[in-house]
């Protein structure tokens, strides 16, 4: 029997798979597309049985090579830019293969987890799952929408465990490969070790320079969630998976730099003690981002804590912390 791990050289895939052979589990089937073919690093210490181009993948699913040989479907695999102008291509990649596969598991009754987006939210300020506060800005978020609304529509007459998870600011080791969509906490590591100093955007919508909250949630914390319901088959539902507390584009900033600097023998400074030495500073809002772009974020967990989940989630400092440290013993 085997796992299927879509997305799986990718960001959260790829720890999804390392988290599986940590549990002992090798049978797993990676599909991923390696037009950016740098993805390959991130499965280097991993155990795969077979890697599958994504159309090859869906092909084989279609003609019953799978069948009654899966244990669970993983489903992350997704184009995650959401400055993506051709909106063909995201509905066709993100929603109509993810309809695939759900009728795929539901037919031969397999559990399906699936990424879903905190982005189906908008500009709202209410972050919980239900349709009045969903409202999304482009086409990625749409594309998350509009899946999250079909297994609502079909939800009375599921046959196996549907779960999807609404990932918020997400950050952590395995992204590299990301570039500009990589999470700001490793960008700020890149620039403070190129520069020695780091740039964050001025206000928007009523927000101080570096001020706007976002719910900054750790890859380590996102593999838990997910292990938590491959163990609970009998637990379906869409939920929000963030730490449920928004913090500042300045915490985040603070945390990385504090632990480089103390990676250096370096006293902590305070966020006016950086932007006073000029460690820190900020640059115009992107007019290309004006509209577009949540200025606040914060997860309403309580539907994923009513249905079991009681681990404690890392807070920036902690998580920031720790990622920094895991970036430095393997910086060139």
């Amino acid at each position: 029997m085997y796992y299927i791990v879509t997305g799986a050289a990718g960001f959260i895939g790829s720890n999804l798979v390392k988290a599986l052979n940590e549990r002992g589990e090798n049978n797993i089937i990676a599909v991923d597309n390696f037009k950016k073919a740098d993805k390959f690093k991130n499965l280097v210490d991993c155990e795969i049985a077979d890697y599958l181009d994504k159309e090859d993948f869906l092909k084989k699913l279609q003609e019953g090579f799978f069948d009654g040989l899966v244990t669970a479907v993983l489903h992350q695999g997704a184009c995650s830019d959401t400055m993506e102008t051709d909106g063909r291509y995201m509905m066709e990649n993100n929603y109509r293969y993810t309809l695939e596969l759900l009728n795929y598991c539901q037919s031969e009754e397999i559990p399906f987890l699936y990424a879903s987006s905190a982005s189906v939210y908008g500009g709202g300020g209410v972050f919980k799952e239900s349709r009045e506060y969903e409202s999304p800005l482009n086409v990625y978020a749409f594309s998350k929408f509009l899946f999250d609304q079909i297994v609502r529509r079909r939800w009375q007459k599921r046959s196996a465990q549907i779960v999807g998870l609404r990932y918020f600011n997400v950050y952590g080791a395995r992204e590299q490969h990301k570039g500009r969509m990589a999470s700001v906490a490793y960008h700020f590591f890149n620039q403070y070790r190129a520069e020695g100093k780091v740039k964050l955007f001025e206000g928007c919508d009523g927000y101080a320079n570096g001020g706007q909250l976002r719910d900054f949630v750790s890859i380590e914390d996102v593999v838990k969630v997910n292990m938590y319901f491959l163990d609970n088959p009998n637990k379906s539902g869409i939920f929000n998976l963030g730490t449920g507390q928004a913090q500042s584009f300045n915490d985040v900033a603070v945390a990385t730099i504090n632990t480089l600097r103390t990676a250096e023998n370096k006293p902590a400074l305070s966020l006016a003690e950086l932007h006073q030495q000029g460690i820190l500073s900020y640059i115009p809002f992107p007019d290309a981002l004006k509209g577009k772009y949540q200025s606040f974020t914060q997860a309403d967990i309580s539907a994923l804590r009513s249905s079991g989940y009681s681990e404690a989630f890392l807070t920036v400092e902690q998580g920031t912390a720790r990622y920094v440290e895991q970036m430095l013993k393997t910086a060139e």
